[in-house]
């Protein structure tokens, strides 16, 4: 009779045994599952930011134009800064340009992104090209502007082709005239693009229709 006895007591402690053991193996599924379910939370979490993030990047498009590279020569060495000049547009007839500058190039890019969002202008376009011919001045340079065939191209170079192509220009004919530097010529091309008449504005004015107006 003891020895059924002790039986009986060794079945009930494996009988207990065992069901801790499957206690515990559940509250480790259970902790495994939660912490997968918030990785995967967080990765969804992450991949959605990225998606913003991508949505926000290709709202405009963004060339830069110029990057200098300055030193000052000080007593531990030489102390470096840089400048950007950037042109930015949605290819719908906004464009804008900045000029940024920092002691670090992701951040001199970012002030003038910056600041070519906060200056951007309209610029009309008449089946892919400007409405008419137009020159701008800036000190010694000036830009020649000329509306072109489908087909043509932009024919441009430099700064102009990076401010036709931010806008949605797809034909154009330009020449540069005079002083050659980057930042001038920037300038003298968004002189031409603030001369340039919007029919939707002038045919509104004069009280007649864009058909009428253009034919």
């Amino acid at each position: 009779m003891a020895n059924e006895e002790d039986l009986v007591e060794d079945k009930e402690d494996q009988i207990e045994d065992n069901d801790a053991a499957s206690d515990a193996d559940a509250e480790v599924a259970v902790a495994e599952g939660s912490r997968s379910d918030r990785r995967e939370g967080r990765g969804r979490r992450s991949r959605d930011r990225g998606r913003d993030r991508e949505f926000v990047e290709k709202e405009f498009v963004e060339k830069l134009v110029k990057l200098n590279r300055t030193a000052k020569v000080v007593k531990g060495g030489r102390r470096f800064s840089f400048s950007a000049l950037t042109v930015i547009g949605d290819r719908k007839g906004k464009v804008g340009y900045g000029f940024g500058k920092a002691n670090d190039v992701s951040e001199a890019i970012r002030k003038s992104i910056d600041r070519a969002k906060r200056n951007m202008i309209k610029l009309p376009i008449k089946n892919g090209t400007i409405p008419h011919e137009v020159t701008g001045l800036f000190k010694a340079s000036h830009v020649l502007l000329k509306p072109a065939r489908s087909g043509t191209g932009i024919i441009a170079g430099g700064p102009v082709r990076a401010i036709m192509e931010a806008g949605g220009v797809t034909d154009v004919l330009s020449k540069s005239i005079g002083a050659s530097s980057q930042y001038n010529v920037v300038k003298a091309t968004f002189n031409c693009i603030s001369k340039l008449m919007d029919a939707k504005a002038i045919s509104r004015n004069r009280g007649k229709s864009l058909n009428e107006l253009w034919g």
